[in-house]
């Protein structure tokens, strides 16, 4: 009983690696890396704060806060207001930005380089068919991700990560002119949208859980803890590996100035040839394709709750797969540029509840989250559409991309002396 638990804990833990690692997990670390130069551990900090710390610490307050799920963090802004902000999150992660995104990085970096012009209409066809099938019965999401196509991923990552330290490219650099190696830490782990959307995947594993056989809540919390903890472990040491692999190339001149795909594609031509190429292009479908899998099974059940069960799931994934195959096809480059401000705005407010829930018990006021919240919320949304970068500088940590906290803890501050008087009323209907 004991080998069955272990062998499900790692499977659910491949799967909440792979949901994770996706798009954004393979074409920005390298891009810091090579920025930052020998300040990359620097970048790597702030990169691995915003996007592992934050998606685990999602993770485990969706799990074990006072519900049991992710209503527990944004019910502190109001019930209605809550449903909207994880419905929005769930379309960026999902058919808005992040499911999409998938798509254009396979084709990009997996499929352009090897086979040259493909219709990307008809790679679109069958990249989201695949997507479809594999998605379409949730229950599998687990077995299909965890057992087979995670292991296989972090093999060809291994390779391209250990060839590229034992023979690295050239020596390391200065960063770039003007670059903060923390703030583009930061930066870039917004664009993974791991810490926006870190809690996502435990709908797929809950679901994972039960198809196991798992109906004790404490055994599945438990369950999901070490889920959570394994993927996140997995998914520092790639993430660390490849800022390292990017931060070998700042030396050399040629590799300045590309963005995030080019700049992967090249590392991987001057390392491993065209056999590296080839194992690109299986890293790259492997990462978005578990990625896509996961985050529209997660979408999927999202709105069927959502609905009350009054639209089937299979329509909902078949919904999300159409949307999202439309989207792709604007380019990689376009989604990455439409997705920054969006995310912009969302991650603060979120990173507010989500480390506010760690004080639940000791609060008991959800106004001190709520109000934090909205004062972050507020911030971001003046900083990104009506503040100017000299404005942004004179505002305290404005200059590391973190001008949203000081709002945030005035907010939090002003919530604790407004009572709350329903916090131990019985938790009401899920959000």
């Amino acid at each position: 009983m004991k080998n069955k638990k272990t062998r499900h804990s790692i499977a659910m833990g491949f799967t909440m690696f792979a949901a994770w690692f996706g798009a954004g997990n393979l074409i920005f670390p390298p891009y810091l890396g090579n920025m930052a130069g020998n300040q990359w551990l620097i970048g790597f900090i702030g990169f691995f704060v915003m996007d592992v710390g934050l998606a685990l610490l999602s993770a485990l307050m969706a799990i074990g806060n006072r519900r049991g799920n992710v209503s527990g963090i944004v019910e502190k802004i109001g019930r209605i207001p809550g449903i909207v902000m994880v419905s929005l999150i769930m379309i960026c992660i999902g058919p808005g930005l992040a499911i999409p995104r998938c798509a254009a990085t396979t084709y990009e970096i997996g499929i352009l380089p090897l086979f040259g012009e493909i219709n990307t209409w008809i790679f679109g066809a069958i990249f989201f068919a695949i997507v479809l099938v594999l998605t379409i019965r949730p229950a599998k999401i687990v077995d299909i991700v965890g057992n087979f196509l995670t292991p296989i991923l972090l093999v060809v990552m291994i390779v391209l990560i250990v060839v590229g330290i034992v023979n690295p490219i050239s020596s390391m650099g200065d960063p770039v002119e003007g670059l903060v190696p923390l703030k583009e830490g930061l930066l870039q782990g917004y664009q993974t949208m791991d810490g926006l959307g870190g809690f996502i995947p435990t709908f797929a594993l809950v679901c994972a859980a039960a198809a196991y056989g798992y109906t004790d809540k404490k055994e599945t919390t438990k369950l999901l803890r070490h889920s959570s903890i394994l993927g996140a472990i997995l998914l520092g040491l790639v993430y660390g590996g490849l800022t390292l692999l990017g931060a070998t190339t700042s030396g050399a001149a040629e590799y300045s100035g590309l963005e995030q795909a080019p700049l992967l594609i090249l590392i991987t031509k001057t390392l491993l040839g065209t056999v590296g190429q080839t194992l690109l292009s299986i890293t790259v479908l492997m990462a978005c394709l578990t990625t896509a899998i996961a985050l529209t099974g997660a979408g999927a059940d999202h709105f069927t709750k959502l609905f009350k069960g009054k639209v089937k799931q299979e329509y909902i994934v078949i919904v999300i797969v159409g949307f999202s195959y439309i989207v792709s096809n604007i380019g990689l480059t376009n989604i990455i540029n439409v997705s920054a401000p969006i995310l912009s705005v969302l991650y603060p407010p979120m990173i507010v509840l989500v480390v506010m829930t760690v004080f639940d018990d000791m609060l008991k006021n959800k106004h001190v989250a709520g109000f934090g919240a909205y004062a972050a919320l507020a911030y971001s949304i003046l900083e990104v559409f009506v503040l100017t970068p000299e404005m942004v500088a004179a505002v305290p940590l404005g200059t590391l991309g973190l001008g949203w906290i000081v709002p945030a803890i005035v907010g939090c501050v002003i919530g604790f002396f407004v009572k709350d008087p329903h916090w131990d009323d019985p938790v009401s209907e899920e959000a």
